[in-house]
């Protein structure tokens, strides 16, 4: 995929194409909506994005994600109004893009779900939630600034999780009664 860094650059057919399909299946929207929620500046970006900085929302913890065609940023941008992208390092301005196409290929907003699992299982495997992650894997690990870690055996990631529920007092109860179910059987 061409990627261009500058808010002037020629928008490809392709990115164009994924701009409008992630404004029908309503990601893009979506993404606009939690920018306004949290407080970010949006402005036009390349490849038909959409980017917001000073985002402040809690969660997700990511200095960078995106939701639809729309990349969002903790931090201010320098330089914003002239070229919003130029303070975006190029490969993470290009993943995120590649982030844009997989809401488009994934039905839009089904790709959060589909995402968390992603997520969960990579954690699951690495204890990383971006490292087995099949969305980061193809939207690029480095470029994202995640790093491969290797895969851990299931039983440790078993004693992490329950460690986890135990560290903390409403997930503990949930803890409990997983453990009664589990004894029924």
């Amino acid at each position: 995929m061409q990627t261009h860094h500058r808010t002037g650059d020629r928008v490809s057919n392709g990115s164009r194409i994924r701009g409008l399909v992630n404004v029908m299946n309503l990601s893009t929207p979506a993404g606009l909506a939690v920018a306004w929620l949290g407080a970010g500046s949006v402005r036009r970006g390349p490849d038909d994005l959409w980017i917001a900085d000073r985002y402040r929302l809690p969660l997700p913890k990511a200095p960078a994600f995106t939701m639809g065609s729309v990349v969002l940023l903790r931090r201010p941008l320098p330089g914003w109004p002239e070229d919003p992208a130029a303070a975006i390092p190029p490969r993470l301005l290009a993943h995120e893009a590649r982030h844009a196409t997989q809401y488009a290929y994934c039905g839009g907003v089904l790709m959060v779900p589909a995402y968390l699992v992603a997520a969960g299982w990579s954690w699951v495997r690495t204890g990383d939630p971006g490292s087995r992650n099949v969305f980061e894997r193809r939207a690029g690990l480095a470029d994202g600034g995640y790093r491969e870690r290797p895969v851990r055996p299931l039983a440790e990631a078993r004693s992490e999780l329950r460690a986890l529920l135990a560290s903390r007092p409403f997930l503990a109860r949930a803890r409990s009664l997983m453990d009664a179910a589990s004894q029924r059987r």
